[in-house]
Order: structure tokens, then C-alpha cells, then sequence
């Protein structure tokens, strides 16, 4: 996946990712909408289809809602990278299929704007504006599995229907 990054601060939490006031929406298009609008009011008319978040420490700290990070997914997000992430941010958003990555030193250099590709299966990060390749840690298989999926609900979906298929 490649594309293009928009860097924020340490400490996003959930409330500026998709504000509370948001949080009765129900559609996936009306939730992206709003992503981000408190921190960056310009990001839902600048993000393309393929682009990346990078962020510092803590990113999705704050309350448990899976609405953060479902906005930024349907915004066309395709992977978010930080320092670190807050914890119940970083099974929501495996549980919803929202590839993520840690990498101190990716998010040291990245600057917004830069040109990014990710493989998220070697868990690399080439910065191709900058000419530099960093490794981010990977995933246990049954997690990259659920990645791939798009989710905790299609895996299961999906491990049942090659179950099916195979029980006479």
C-alpha cells in the first residue's frame, strides 16, 4: 500500500479522532465525515483513498469507542502508524480490520506530506520521499489473519465457511 502522510501529535485520543457529538451517526460515510475535524479541520477534504496517519505516543487514548477508529478506516486510511497505541485502540482497531503499526523511529522522521509504502506482511515502512526503510513490528498469524480479513467479524465469517466446505 502506498500513499500519502498526515502526522499528528502524541496523545490523539478518541474524542478528537471522531468527537463525541458524532457518536449517534451510524453510517461508515457519516462517521468519516468527521474524523479528525477537532484537530485537523482540513484532513476529511485532503485524505485520499491509500494515505496514512502517523502519530507519537498513546495514539487512541481516551474512551473504549470502536467509532475512532472505524472513521478513520472509512475515511480511506489504510494504515496508522505511532510510537505506541492506547490499548483498547489497538484491538479496536484489529477487530475492525484497520491495519496499524509501532515504529519510534518511523514517526521521528516522517514528516507530513511524504510519500509512504507499507508491506504490512514484513512489517516494513519505506519512506520514499526520504529514501529510508524502517522495520515496524509484526504481527502474530492468527492477528495478521484477522487484519487480512478486514476484521475480527469476517475472519470468524470466513473460518466458518472453510469449515462448512470442508465437513461432508
Amino acid at each position: 500500500m502506498a500513499g500519502t502522510v498526515f502526522k499528528y501529535r502524541d496523545n490523539v485520543d478518541t474524542d478528537v479522532i471522531l468527537p463525541a457529538r458524532y457518536l449517534a451517526l451510524s453510517s461508515r460515510e457519516d462517521l468519516a465525515a468527521h474524523c479528525l475535524e477537532d484537530l485537523d479541520g482540513e484532513f476529511v477534504k485532503r485524505v485520499q483513498p491509500g494515505d496514512f496517519i502517523v502519530a507519537g505516543e498513546n495514539f487512541g487514548c481516551g474512551s473504549s469507542r470502536e467509532h475512532a477508529p472505524i472513521a478513520i478506516l472509512s475515511s480511506g486510511v489504510r494504515c496508522v502508524i505511532a510510537a505506541s497505541f492506547a490499548r483498547i485502540f489497538y484491538r479496536n482497531a484489529i477487530n475492525i480490520g484497520l491495519p496499524i503499526l509501532e515504529c519510534q523511529e518511523a514517526v521521528a522522521e516522517v514528516r507530513t506530506g511524504d510519500q509512504l509504502e507499507v508491506d504490512l506482511a514484513a512489517g516494513t515502512i519505506q519512506n520514499l520521499t526520504q529514501g529510508k526503510v524502517y522495520q515496524a513490528g509484526g504481527f502474530p498469524p492468527f492477528l495478521q489473519r484477522v487484519i487480512d480479513a478486514g476484521g475480527l467479524l469476517a475472519c470468524l465469517a470466513a473460518e466458518k465457511q472453510a469449515k462448512e466446505e470442508t465437513v461432508p
